[in-house]
Parts: C-alpha cells; structure tokens; sequence
C-alpha cells in the first residue's frame, strides 16, 4: 500500500482504519506513516494525524523511538490543531516519557495551556500531560495549580471539567508533600 496515496483519497475514518490495519504492529510502515505525519505537506500531515493516533492506540509501543521528533514538531510554528491535538492526546493516553523529554514536554503543554486561543481539546490533553509529569516531578505541581486557577474562571465546560479533577488530586498531591 502506498499510505500517502491512501492519505489522500479521503479525508474519513474507514480510510484511517484501512492504513491502520494495513500499519498494524509492523514497525518499518509504521516509521513510513510517521514520516508522512511529520513532514511539511499540510494535507498528508493533517490526515495523517488520526491514523498515527490510532496506529499507536493499538499499538504503543511503535511509537516510542518517534517520542523526541513529535515533540520536536510541536515546536513548529503554524502547524494545523489536528497534529497538535492528535500529538498532546498520544502523549496523555500512552504517557511514557523518558525523563530527557520531561522538561521540553512541559514547556510545550504549559504553552498550550496557557493559551486561551488554543483549541480547547489541545488545552484539555496538555492538562493531562502535565498532571502526569506532576506525578514524577511534584515540584511543578504548583506552577500547574497556578495556571489552572487563572485559566478555570474563564473556561468551557469541558475545560472546567478536567481542571477541577485534576486540581484536586493536586492539592491533594501538595498537602501529602508538605506533611
């Protein structure tokens, strides 16, 4: 299968399901996908996108030698929400972080976080990234407090939703670190 071509066929979700049974657990076409993924040619990327999260979702392990490079290109100026949201939501679901990634990580989702023009589904899965980065690194558990506080008046429902579950376990977090 030539996966740029199927890309470009159609934009729906048995055309991703198709590339997706076609990538299974193979590592060679799933390396092939992510090059597509990360590469510069905005329709392929953007629909490319769901297929790289659904390729690791039944496969996770295929996407940790790709770990650095998708944080890398979140780095990118101008790139379409889908690989943004599709990029912070594979880092929530499978988060396994080695812990030279952590700090740049952090920096991206807090970015993301931090932005009230960011699509609220990016803001959501960064919240989620964060608080399990908070996990192994408590010292940040505040800074992420702080945001959340400032960030919650002013949220969607669904913001507002995540924000209060998460802040809870963090203020439980940082009463169990003072104790």
């Amino acid at each position: 299968m030539d996966i740029r071509a199927t890309l470009l066929v159609e934009h729906s979700k048995a055309n991703t399901l198709k590339i997706v049974n076609y990538v299974g657990s193979n590592q060679k076409r799933f390396d092939d996908l992510m090059e597509l993924f990360l590469a510069d040619e905005y329709r392929v990327t953007q629909r490319a996108a769901m297929a790289v999260g659904h390729a690791a979702d039944r496969h996770p392990q295929l996407i940790k030698k790709h770990l650095k490079s998708l944080l890398e290109n979140l780095r990118k100026p101008e790139i379409h929400d889908a690989i943004k949201r599709n990029t912070v939501r594979l880092f929530d679901k499978h988060f396994d972080l080695p812990e030279e990634l952590m700090g740049m990580a952090a920096e991206i989702c807090f970015n993301y976080l931090d932005d009230p023009q960011e699509a609220v589904a990016i803001r959501a899965f960064s919240m989620g990234v964060l608080y399990k980065i908070c996990q192994l690194e408590p010292e940040l558990g505040n800074e992420l407090i702080m945001v959340l506080e400032d960030h919650l008046p002013h949220g969607s429902a669904g913001f507002k939703s995540r924000g209060k579950k998460i802040l809870a376990k963090l203020r439980k977090q940082q009463q169990r670190l003072k104790n």
